[in-house]
């Protein structure tokens, strides 16, 4: 029941402003590099990988490797592998290019989304396309990067404070986690960025011997997209942006605005709750839920409670963790109900053997490390994205600010307990930016379509907006009256942007101007 949650992990450990044009690299931003340092002309298909377990894998799926350069600055340098996976296009009659995909994070594994993204896609994408996954660098099969976390360290990933909204263990943490990701990864680490990770994108564009590449992603997705779009415009064919992230608030700001999506979002749970009050006995109004709700987490917070037959304990913060991880989809609204059920029985000390199962699975499933591939490092997603996030822009080192913001958030978004406002090791990182943030361009053709749910938790609609203003002319933004992060693929009234993507990946019509799916 708790399918998809393993696929938006990465995308939930998914921050301040962009900075300026590619100063610090100018000769290669936008350039093809030096041809006698390109490494692999060509990749060699064969068997992947094995995947994380419970993944499926399209038969047809093969996998291959190329190398790139560790430093783009140097490209006859040391070299890193990025692994790449591919699905070819259903009907070779109607193949009209390549499809590249990105799940999100930063941190996720690609390498298996074109199995995934075939049990989203129309019939007539699956027949346009040949599906091009990847781990980006640093991730999964592609030089992965750890920081020697444990597992209890790892879950839950967001920083939250203490329930009197102290930070100081969070400050602790941070500094120590810098150094730990440093010490173990630290000749790697400063390269693991969206720029770098745009011009690996290109290379594989080369590799595969196309002039232009399409691509969907989303969530963090969408701002590598974005990124690839202004590196490189005349490579771009048809760009998909699900659920996009603000590039003015990299990436701080980013994590920040988290706190609103979630009290947005948050109202959608607690109406079905209140519709279904005989099973989940939390409240027959949206607002008698939430209070029941809030009730609960703080008693949490005072007394944690041990779920029989794992090594973890629901304490507050894993009950918000759980929730706002639950919150990404309509589908497992229900599977929420059922948890706080659990979670309510556990915690008075009466819950069945059913209602610990059900937190078994779930505290499983919303591991960093389940949507691990075997022999990745279990740390690695959360290193990624430690590593990206640090690593694409300086983070405010006032530790004092990130104590106001948190104080500040939890009084005006208590749901989310002030954890999007925290600090992350970006603080304390040990090493500087290599070159600026990407700029997000609006110059280039009209051939980019953003998708984005109104209340969405963890990319608000503001979010999009931001997009879609730095993107300017060359986008058109579909919004939809729902919840959830993700449109395309999904039921209700995300239908209407999902067939619009169709008609656009698929004959290139784009809208003439900003749409709107109403509910239906």
């Amino acid at each position: 029941m708790l399918r998809k949650i393993k696929t938006t992990v990465a995308i939930a450990l998914c921050c301040t402003a962009a900075g300026a044009a590619l100063t610090g690299c100018r000769g290669i931003a936008g350039a093809d590099p030096n041809p006698s340092a390109t490494g692999n002309s060509s990749i060699v298909w064969k068997a992947c990988p094995a995947p994380p377990p419970g993944t499926k894998v399209d038969p047809r799926q093969k996998c291959g490797t190329l190398k790139v350069p560790l430093d783009y600055r140097h490209p006859g340098g040391r070299q890193i592998t990025i692994a790449v996976s591919r699905v070819p296009a259903a009907d070779p009659a109607k193949r009209r290019g390549v499809l590249l995909l990105n799940p999100g994070g930063p941190g996720g594994e690609g390498l298996n989304l074109p199995s995934a993204f075939g049990d989203m896609a129309s019939k007539s994408v699956l027949a346009a396309y040949d599906r091009i996954g990847f781990d980006p660098r640093g991730v999964g099969h592609s030089s992965p990067v750890t920081c020697g976390f444990t597992a209890a360290e790892s879950t839950p990933p967001y920083p939250y404070p203490a329930p009197d909204g102290s930070i100081a263990k969070n400050v602790s943490f941070a500094r120590s986690a810098a150094a730990r990701c440093a010490a173990e990864s630290g000749g790697v680490l400063p390269f693991i960025t969206t720029a770098n990770t745009a011009r690996d994108m290109d290379r594989i564009r080369k590799a595969l011997g196309e002039k232009r590449v399409s691509y969907w992603g989303t969530s963090y997705g969408t701002y590598l997209g974005a990124a690839y779009s202004s590196l490189f415009p005349h490579r771009t064919d048809r760009i998909v942006l699900d659920s996009a992230i603000d590039p003015a608030r990299i990436w701080y700001g980013v994590f920040q605005q988290q706190s609103e999506g979630i009290a947005v979002r948050f109202p959608d749970a607690a109406r079905y709750a209140a519709d279904h009050s005989d099973q989940v006995d939390f409240g027959n109004t949206p607002a008698a839920v939430t209070k029941t709700y809030r009730e609960l987490a703080a008693q949490l917070d005072k007394r944690p409670a041990s779920v029989p037959g794992t090594s973890t304990a629901m304490n507050g913060d894993m009950f918000r963790y759980v929730t706002t991880l639950l919150l990404f989809q309509d589908a497992t609204l229900p599977p929420l109900a059922q948890v706080w059920r659990a979670t309510a029985d556990l915690a008075a000390g009466h819950a069945t053997d059913q209602e610990t199962g059900t937190l078994q699975q779930t505290l499983a499933m919303v591991s960093p490390s389940a949507a691990t591939s075997p022999g990745v490092p279990g740390d690695n997603a959360i290193a990624a994205a430690y590593a990206v996030a640090c690593d694409d822009v300086r983070w405010p080192g006032d530790i004092n600010a990130y104590a106001r913001n948190v104080a500040e958030d939890r009084k005006t978004y208590p749901l989310s307990a002030g954890s999007p406002a925290n600090l992350w090791p970006c603080a304390f990182w040990h090493t500087a930016p290599v070159e600026h943030p990407v700029r997000i361009s609006h110059h280039g053709r009209r051939n980019i379509l953003i998708l984005q749910n109104e209340r969405d938790p963890a990319a608000t609609l503001d979010s999009g907006r931001g997009m879609h203003k730095a993107l300017g002319a060359r986008s058109t933004l579909v919004t939809v009256d729902a919840g959830g992060h993700g449109v395309y693929g999904t039921q209700g009234p995300q239908a209407c942007a999902t067939k619009t993507a169709d008609a656009f990946l698929v004959d290139g019509k784009i809208p003439a101007h900003d749409l709107h799916c109403p509910r239906p």
